[in-house]
């Protein structure tokens, strides 16, 4: 049996080794569109597995900073797994939220479909397969010099994105140098998804060396046109690896310890992007 097919016929082995150390998946709501449209972009959330059986996966609910993001019933969705240097993507549809119930006491969890199969992703196309696709969004990235000087220019993206909406227009997707704080050098890299505290970037290799500037960062993250200007917030670096194209995945976790307002802020921005992704998939599906 070709090396590539006993992977992925053992990925059941694969999702039990995740289970059991505790480990997550990914998932992002699925547009059936999405290969033909480059200008959609997947919002990827990464969940814990708790458990799961014949029909069905029991996943940590999906959030940030403590508040659930608003998931419907039946939405399809797109499942990545991640074991090592293997990734696998699979085709599966929200069951529904549920109280489950572990040695930490009862917790909310999303049930989603068990998938009948699972394709295996190409290295150099590791957010796509030939029946699904996944288009991150771009997240413009400075090292961040001072933070204090971050706090103003949040308030000032909070008054633009509220003002925008009201006003029923949308920003342009670059960013504007007079609405920064002070930073170093700015780069580029990819939303490979967004956690309980934090979000996992995919720098280049070419950019590796932004990331051993500062332990702080500041980010410009686009969700148009749900979002009507890039979202920008602080972070501060928790964890990097090397993939196997020599690209760094980067861990980052939030930052609002000078702004409680804008955490709760991003938050529900965040949940709007969720939100509007799932109506859009509704519309296309009718």
């Amino acid at each position: 049996m070709p090396p590539n097919r006993s992977k992925t016929d053992r990925w059941r082995q694969s999702l039990e080794k995740i289970r059991s150390r505790g480990g997550g998946l990914e998932f992002t709501v699925n547009h059936p569109d999405a290969s033909d449209d480059p200008s959609h972009k997947n919002l990827v959330w990464r969940v814990r597995l708790m458990d799961y059986n014949d029909q069905e996966l029991v996943l940590e609910h999906p959030g940030a900073m403590g508040l659930s993001f608003h998931i419907e019933e039946n939405t399809p969705l797109i499942g990545i797994m991640s074991v090592g240097q293997n990734r696998w993507m699979f085709h599966t549809k929200v069951i529904g939220a549920a109280t489950f119930s572990d040695r930490q006491g009862p917790t909310k969890v999303l049930k989603v479909s068990m998938p009948d199969k699972v394709e295996r992703c190409m290295r150099r196309n590791f957010d796509r397969t030939s029946t699904a696709q996944v288009n991150l969004p771009t997240v413009n990235v400075w090292p961040l010099l001072n933070h204090a000087s971050a706090r103003p220019i949040e308030i000032a993206n909070r008054m633009m994105i509220q003002q925008l909406r009201e006003q029923g227009s949308t920003a342009s997707g670059s960013f504007d140098p007079q609405m920064l704080p002070e930073v170093g050098p700015r780069f580029e890299a990819k939303l490979a998804n967004i956690g309980g505290g934090g979000v996992g970037l995919v720098v280049d290799k070419d950019n590796r060396s932004n990331l051993d500037a500062v332990q702080q960062f500041w980010l410009s993250i686009n969700l148009l046109p749900a979002v009507p200007a890039p979202l920008v917030m602080v972070a501060r670096m928790a964890h990097t690896h090397l993939d196997s194209q020599q690209n760094t995945y980067a861990g980052l976790a939030f930052d609002f310890s000078q702004s409680t307002n804008h955490k709760e802020f991003v938050v529900r921005e965040i949940d709007t992007f969720i939100r509007q992704s799932q109506a859009t998939q509704q519309r296309k599906a009718a």
